[in-house]
């Protein structure tokens, strides 16, 4: 049996795949909503302002380190497409904010490690990011499960409850 045709499927479609990992070739002002959800996928939240403009998430965890936020126009158009996993948006998140403007800044957390301390009525959230140095980190965000607020967020690298780190690269 030939083994070269299904192969060269495979890798195709692995390749495939990949190039809407990040939404590589999507070029703000010129590509539309509808090339973004082809290239990209559906998307795994979405927002519509009340200007008309849209905000699209997706995460691409939990093997993979950063969610991408999309804008979309009135008219349809990407006006840009960002990865928010990071310190500068992390940052963005303060004492008092609510779960929604959360979401907002950095899309919805891996829903496998949301976690709910029922002597703290806390509720955490938490996203797999890489970090400065290239390894693999976790960012928490604890909530007062019955306000619904931020009370205050946490990063950590893997290797603290890890053997070994892991590199992840940018």
């Amino acid at each position: 049996m030939n083994f070269r045709i299904p192969a060269l499927v495979l890798a195709l479609t692995l390749l495939a795949g990949c190039a809407s990992y990040d939404g590589r070739g999507l070029k703000p002002g010129i590509s539309t909503a509808q090339e973004v959800e082809q290239l990209m996928g559906e998307p795994a939240q979405r927002w519509r302002d009340p200007d008309g403009t849209q905000l699209w998430a997706y995460p691409r965890g939990p093997a993979g380190y950063q969610t991408y936020m999309v804008r979309i126009d009135r008219q349809g158009f990407m006006t840009s497409l960002q990865g928010v996993l990071d310190m500068q948006n992390f940052a963005k998140i303060q004492a008092g904010m609510t779960q929604e403007e959360v979401l907002r800044i950095i899309g919805p957390p891996q829903p496998e490690w949301t976690v709910y301390f029922d002597r703290r009525d806390e509720l955490v959230w938490e996203w797999r990011f890489c970090d400065a140095w290239n390894e693999a980190s976790r960012f928490d965000v604890l909530f007062d499960n019955t306000s619904g607020k931020v009370h205050s967020t946490q990063s950590r690298p893997e290797s603290s409850f890890r053997r070994f780190p892991i590199i992840c690269g940018h």
